[in-house]
Order: structure tokens, then sequence, then C-alpha cells
């Protein structure tokens, strides 16, 4: 199946460029330009991607409050965020928002292409060390920044392999690799991942692994 792909960015040159790599990818296609936040979201109800690149600093409606509306909107596309700065705080607020994950706008075409597919997959981008860098550096703080409060309620009805097996995500693992970790078949990891998503009440891997961290489940460093 083709990926289609909604780019959302107020920077003509970097839609523009984007669009060119991604059209030139095999099995992805650009569906969409959005110049704005708000035209983002207008886009992903009438379009229907099935990801949506969104840069966080755009006029109107920026990148968080678009993923928050979009998610909110129960869209099926998968927002992958776009920053600068590896170390941008307003990264991990769209992480938060429900997007996920995040690329910085020098990434390379195949690491663009890669990113979109695995976000498209279902899987979180959360594999690059310097996400979990990011991750783990503002759970750190934790300067009385609420945690999901309806996944912590629900928290206590997680199993053993489950708390695991959140863990490992939070860690940045895939399924195969967790799978290989607990030694068990990826079907099964799969299984235990949409127990946990639906017990928390969370709408993928990215969050699960931020509530990891906010709950410190997971050490930082």
């Amino acid at each position: 199946m083709t990926i289609r792909v909604l780019v959302a960015d107020d920077q003509m040159m970097v839609r523009e460029g984007f669009s060119v790599l991604l059209n030139a990818m095999p099995g992805i296609e650009v569906a969409g330009e959005a110049v704005n936040g708000r035209e983002a979201v207008r886009q992903v109800r009438e379009l229907a991607p099935d990801v949506v690149l969104m840069d966080i600093r755009m006029p109107e409606l920026n990148g968080i409050e678009a993923t928050r509306e979009i998610v909110a909107a129960d869209a099926a596309a998968k927002v992958l965020v776009l920053t600068t700065f590896d170390l941008d705080e307003y990264v991990y607020q769209a992480l938060r928002a429900g997007a996920s994950g995040f690329l910085l706008k020098d990434a390379s075409a195949r690491q663009l292409a890669d990113g979109v597919r695995v976000v498209a997959a279902g899987e979180a981008l959360l594999a690059p060390s310097v996400t979990r860098r990011l991750i783990t550096e503002f759970s750190r703080l934790g300067e009385a920044r609420p945690m999901m409060p309806g996944a912590l309620a629900a928290y206590g009805e997680l199993t053993e392999r489950e708390t695991e097996v959140l863990v490992l995500i939070a860690q940045g693992l895939s399924n195969a690799e967790i799978a290989g970790r607990l030694v068990v078949a990826e079907s099964t990891v799969k299984t235990h991942v949409s127990r946990i998503l639906v017990k928390l009440g969370l709408r993928d891997r990215t969050q699960a692994a931020v509530f990891a961290y906010e709950a410190r489940l997971v050490t930082p460093g």
C-alpha cells in the first residue's frame, strides 16, 4: 500500500523540498501541503493522509495545537513532528499531545522516508538515541508536569509482563527487539502492546513511552 503524506510547514522551500524527496521514494506519495496548523487540521479531515509531517512553529495554529486537534478528532493520521533543534521542549509537548515521534529538519532523504514508514506502520519513532535523550531530559526536570490522569489511574491494571513490556517500549525497543529480549513471539508482544494501550487509554506507543517516563517507570539517564 502507498503511504499518503501531508507536509505541513510555513516555509515554502521546506515543504517543496520534503515533497520532492518523499515523492521520489517507493511506496510514498505526498497527498497535500499545508502552510499552517489550521490548514493542516482541515486537510487531514479532507484528505485523510496516513502520516502528517508537522512543523512545530507555524502561524495561526502551531504544530502542537494542530497535533492535539488532529488526535482529538480521532483521525487515523500519524503525526511526525519536525524540528530544528533536538532538545526542544516544544517537541516534548508535541509527543504528549499525541505525535508519534519527531525528525530533525536536516534528516537525510533515507531517514525521512524511514521515519514515515515506521510511523505509518504504527511504531513509535523513538529508536534514535537523540529521541530518548529528549524524553529523558524533560522527564528529569519533573516540574509538576501533570501526568496523564486516566493512564495513571489505570496503571494498576497492568500485569507484571505488561509492565515489563511498557518499560521496554519506553527504552525505544521495537516489537521484534522486545520479543528477543523476553524470548517470546513477536505476535505475543503485539498483543501485550495492544492491551497496554487499551488499559491505559493511550493512543499509541509514543504516548505509552512518555507515560512510562513521567510515571518514573524508567530511570532517566
